[in-house]
């Protein structure tokens, strides 16, 4: 397993709840106006709100941006949470 201190950044910047800038990104696992995860090199970030959306997404920079009325952000240590979705949905459809 590999040491949280070895990762990349990561960096939340929260304006007035409204507008959330984040760098560290790996991948944007769902998105819907309540609800958006991340998985981030600190681990899987859950992000709850209302009218969310994701206006700027750059994977090869790792950098999200996020406009809504966030109300809450937590985070899990679940890794690879994209990947086991992925051979799970393989195995289904084999």
């Amino acid at each position: 397993m590999e040491e949280r201190s070895a990762a990349k950044s990561h960096k939340i910047i929260l304006g007035n709840r409204r507008t959330g800038n984040f760098t560290g990104v790996r991948d944007v696992i769902s998105f819907d106006p309540k609800e958006i995860l991340l998985e981030t090199e600190m681990g899987m970030l859950q992000i709850k709100g209302e009218d969310l959306h994701v206006s700027r997404l750059t994977l090869d920079k790792g950098e999200v941006d996020v406009q809504g009325i966030v109300t809450s952000m937590v985070y899990s240590e679940v890794e690879n949470y994209g990947k086991k979705a992925e051979n799970f949905l393989g195995k289904l459809f084999r």
